[in-house]
Formats: C-alpha cells, sequence, structure tokens
C-alpha cells in the first residue's frame, strides 16, 4: 500500500461528503510582513494597530485576501491537486476578522459535481469553510474546479447546485467593535468616502506591477498550496503551457493591493460574489488593474459604515486607463480576472 498520496480524481468524489484537511496554520506577522512584501498592500486598517485600536478593534486584523489564500491552500490537496483549471467562485463570506496568532483550519463539503463531454473531466463543486482556534467559522465560500479522471470508464454522480449571483449587503459580516466614526481619511491615504462612489464610475488604478518568478512560487508556498502547476517547472514541461502558471490568488491580491490608488479608503472585501480566472498568468507579465462600481449600499442600522459592490478587472501588459473589458461575446485579450466582490467603506461625517 502506497504511503504517498497523488490526490482526488474526478470519481473519489461523494455528493455531501465533507473533506477535512491536513494541516492547521498559526498566522504570524512574519505572513503578514511577508504579504506586504508581495503584493504591496497599504490598506491602513490592515496595516497599523493604533489605526486599527482608533476604530474599535483591538489591533490590525490580517488582510481578508491573506485569511483567503490560506484557506483556500488547505483545500488544494484533497480538492485541485489533479486540476485542469480553477474556474470560480460564488458566496464567500468573511465572517469574523483573524488576527496574527490565530490558527486556521479548513474543511469542505462537495456540493456537486458534473462530468464534461469528453469522458476526461469533470467539475467538482465545494463549499469551503475557515475556522479559527475556537472553533469560530471567520470564512466561507463556494468554488468549483475542473478535475481529471483516473478511469474515464468510471461512473460520476451528477447535480449542479444552484449558487446566488452575490451576497446581499444585509447579509455582509462587520467585524464586531468596528466603528468609522474616527476613521482618519488623512492617515488612510484618501479624499473619498462611500458617497463619493456612484454606480457605473470606473476607476482606473494606474499603476502596474511585474510578476517576479521567485515571488509568485514563494506566494503559492506561503498558503501551503501544493498545486504542482504552480512550483514544479520540471512536471510541467510537457503539459500544456510548458511553464508554471502563476496562482490566481496571487493575481487577485495583485490587483487588489494596486486598487489602493482610488480606493485607499476600503476596509477590507467582505463578500466575494463572483470570480473568474480569464486566462493564465506567467512569470514576467505585468498587471494592471481597474474597478467598476456595481452597487452603493447602506448597511441596516449603521450610519457609519456603507458598502461597495466592486467589479475589479486585472489585465496583464496593458495599463487599463481605456479599461480592457469584453469585445464582442469574448474578453479582451489582455484580461486575466473578473471579480465581483464587496468592500466596506467609510461615511461622510460619520458617527
Amino acid at each position: 500500500m502506497s504511503k504517498t498520496d497523488r490526490g482526488r480524481f474526478l470519481e473519489d468524489f461523494r455528493l455531501g461528503e465533507t473533506l477535512i484537511h491536513a494541516v492547521p496554520r498559526t498566522i504570524t506577522s512574519g505572513d503578514v510582513a511577508l504579504y506586504t512584501a508581495l503584493y504591496g498592500s497599504r490598506f491602513a486598517l490592515f496595516a497599523s494597530d493604533s489605526f486599527a485600536r482608533s476604530m474599535g478593534l483591538p489591533g490590525a486584523p490580517l488582510d481578508p485576501l491573506l485569511v483567503f489564500h490560506s484557506v483556500f491552500g488547505k483545500s488544494v490537496p484533497d480538492v485541485s491537486l489533479n486540476a485542469v483549471a480553477n474556474l470560480g467562485y460564488a458566496e464567500g463570506r468573511f465572517l469574523a476578522p483573524v488576527y496574527s496568532g490565530d490558527t486556521l483550519s479548513a474543511t469542505s463539503e462537495v456540493i456537486g459535481l458534473k462530468e464534461n463531454s469528453n469522458g476526461r473531466t469533470g467539475v467538482v463543486y465545494v463549499r469551503t469553510t475557515g475556522r479559527n482556534q475556537d472553533g469560530a467559522d471567520v470564512l466561507s465560500y463556494a468554488r468549483w474546479v475542473m478535475v481529471r479522471k483516473r478511469d474515464t470508464d468510471a461512473a460520476v454522480e451528477t447535480h449542479v447546485p444552484e449558487l446566488a449571483a452575490s451576497v446581499p449587503a444585509a447579509g455582509l459580516a462587520v467585524p464586531q467593535g468596528l466603528s468609522a466614526a474616527a476613521f482618519d481619511p488623512a492617515l488612510a491615504g484618501t479624499r473619498h468616502f462611500w458617497e463619493d462612489y456612484e454606480a457605473g464610475e470606473r476607476i482606473d488604478h494606474v499603476d502596474g506591477m511585474t510578476i517576479e518568478e521567485a515571488e509568485h512560487r514563494l506566494a503559492t508556498r506561503l498558503y501551503h498550496n501544493t498545486a504542482r502547476v504552480h512550483f514544479n517547472s520540471h512536471a510541467e514541461r510537457g503539459e500544456r503551457f510548458g511553464r508554471c502558471i502563476v496562482y490566481g490568488g496571487h493575481i487577485i491580491s495583485l490587483a487588489h493591493g494596486l486598487s489602493f490608488n482610488g480606493l485607499a479608503g476600503s476596509l477590507g472585501v467582505a463578500a466575494i460574489n463572483a470570480g473568474r480566472h480569464v486566462a493564465p498568468c506567467f512569470a514576467g507579465d505585468t498587471i494592471y488593474a481597474w474597478s467598476e462600481i456595481l452597487e452603493r449600499a447602506a448597511l441596516p442600522g449603521r450610519s457609519d459604515l456603507g458598502a461597495l459592490r466592486l467589479r475589479l478587472i486585472a489585465a496583464k501588459d496593458r495599463p487599463c486607463h481605456d479599461f480592457p473589458d469584453q469585445i464582442g461575446t469574448g474578453y479582451d485579450p489582455a484580461v486575466v480576472l473578473d471579480l465581483d466582490i464587496w468592500t466596506l467603506m467609510p461615511r461622510r461625517g460619520a458617527t
């Protein structure tokens, strides 16, 4: 009996089963510093303990996307080690803040399966939940991934789950104690509040960031992501692209870090409504980003905070001043990420 694990193939999944992901991980200040070094994120709430305390929190929480990647990475060995592609996300909710020193663990429930017509691959749908050391849920999201079959003749159950198009603004979780009454726009690096953004507005985030080979591999290992397509060049030479592709979450964090220029007042990603990795990225690509304001929503019972629903687009090797988007029924060739998120934003004159 082999003592090593080659990962699950499509026919190994069962509807309704719960996968307990190995190796809980304690997130430290070193992880936070490395995350900042990788993506250049400058949002004040996650950068400064004193700023966070002025807003009612015990200290600076982790950037929600660092939490997302850490939980996502836990799921890779059990869900997507034999994946062809990660296809999309839905119903992602950040449920509670995570702090340096907290330990994250994760489980996934198989909520859908569907074999592709080629008989060689299919789609696995899972709902992954991340928890802290006290067993409290901190993150929940659904994702679907195309996975290879081991045996093309193996039977596969079929069920495609119904997933919501977006998380309702009223269902967003605001960190306990968070208050924008003392929000300091000068320290945050912004002049703009929730009221200053309008649905339909597009914001070019201007700056670009080139992906270095060592950085994206380092990020993959930081999150315990074991998918060989991201770090094993020897294994990938004979595959489709002939080289390692960049972990899609790396692009998400690069684009979100770039969004500081235009959305500096953001108090963090509160939900992931939908997402698609449109095209692969490789070392040497330069990422640019722009955002479209899809919706501005008030939060029940809150006069200090509002929510902005954003469509965050990342493009490679093309500045976004002309907003590369869709041409006809397909994406502009430069587009690599299309992400629909909610973010929290202070309101002007908050009390």
